[in-house]
């Protein structure tokens, strides 16, 4: 739903009913993940993608169907065909499970205010379900990053409260995932299963350093998305004209401004100062936080003494075992520009729990289970 936010907000202010096909599962290797959406409106107008290209006419005719039925949800899966490598699949050997509603505007107007929320770039959750009692299949309920009240209903009961608190978590959490509700610990007898579409917040970037190969991290970063702020104790070298990718560039103590912003489970933290004045306090307050990825240049001489100064500062080993040092994965880089795609390359490879080895040298599937199969 995300991947077409913007029309899909557009068509909910012009009250304009459209059949949403959703993936809502993903088995084996296959081009978009979960969450993917197509949409098709009452002239036949189409817009998004979930399979690049291979399953798109079967999908358009199914939207057109259940646009026409103005029936219940349908469900469709699609997989490779050995006998026929041309017949609706998909070639690249992956499954998808597509669930496919009519959405009619009017009677859901909480969308149009998360799809608002969403094209203006602040968070929001819309939570979809997708398994379970066909009396609540297709029912959506969202949630604002704002107020984090739920608007909306799945049903008057305790679902709708689990729904919600799913809605939250994960909209604090800052994925999309399918999650499944339903039992003693959910409060409530119904069991479904429910597909969370999650716009976040951007991810925090902190580059401490003022040097040239933060200028090429910054630009990297900020190309992944990334909110990307630079810090320098040196206001000569932290200026904006130096860095202009950067989002925020401020003149303070690295270890200071770190005590003092906010961070979060997707925080990458990338330490490029090579002075010991500086890394020290930093490194020991960034490998204590809940932070994603904590990295630090140099060479492993540098290293070394790193880790003997953090020891004599108390820092222990499961703490140490956390800092990527020397920082990036070994590409051979050299320039300012290489450096950082070997940087943003670990951070990926570490959100992802990829190896870093070439796809060549690696047996099986490309693209991995995804946690967004299940949250729980």
């Amino acid at each position: 739903m995300l991947n077409i936010a913007d029309t899909l907000h557009r068509w909910c202010r012009e009250a304009r009913p459209f059949a949403l096909a959703t993936v809502v599962g993903v088995h084996g290797s296959a081009p978009l993940p979960v969450g993917t959406s197509v949409a098709v409106d009452e002239d036949g107008d189409a817009v998004g993608s979930i399979s690049g290209g291979c399953v798109e006419g079967a999908v358009y005719e199914l939207c057109r169907q259940v646009l026409r039925d103005r029936g219940a949800p349908q469900r469709a899966w699609f997989g490779y065909s050995d006998d026929d490598a041309f017949a609706v699949g998909l070639t690249c050997g992956g499954e998808l499970d597509v669930f496919v509603q009519r959405i009619d505007p009017a009677a859901q107007p909480h969308l149009a205010e998360a799809l608002s929320e969403i094209s203006q770039g602040r968070p929001a959750a819309v939570a979809q379900v997708v398994d379970g009692p066909g009396h609540l299949l297709g029912s959506t309920l969202s949630v604002l990053g704002g107020d984090r009240a739920a608007h909306g209903r799945v049903d008057d009961g305790p679902a709708n409260r689990a729904v919600a608190d799913q809605a939250r978590a994960l909209l604090g959490a800052g994925r999309t995932a399918r999650v499944d509700i339903g039992g003693e610990e959910d409060g409530c007898a119904a069991r479904m299963s429910v597909l969370v579409h999650v716009h976040a917040s951007r991810p925090r970037l902190l580059v401490f350093g003022a040097v040239d190969f933060a200028a090429a991290l910054s630009r990297a970063g900020r190309l992944l998305g990334y909110h990307v702020t630079v810090c320098d104790a040196r206001p000569v070298f932290a200026t904006p004209a130096r860095f202009p990718h950067a989002d925020d560039v401020v003149v303070d103590w690295p270890h200071r401004y770190l005590e003092r912003t906010s961070v979060d489970a997707r925080t990458a933290v990338c330490v490029l100062t090579h002075d010991a004045m500086f890394d020290i306090p930093l490194l020991r307050l960034a490998l204590d936080l809940p932070v994603a990825y904590v990295g630090a240049m140099g060479s492993r001489r540098t290293h070394d003494e790193r880790l003997r100064l953090l020891r004599e500062e108390g820092v222990g080993d499961d703490q140490l075992a956390r800092l990527r040092s020397p920082i990036g994965l070994d590409l051979g880089a050299r320039t300012p520009e290489e450096t950082a795609v070997s940087i943003t390359a670990e951070i990926i490879a570490q959100a992802n729990q990829g190896t870093g080895r070439p796809l060549t040298r690696i047996t099986g599937p490309i693209h991995r289970p995804s946690e967004l199969a299940s949250y729980r």
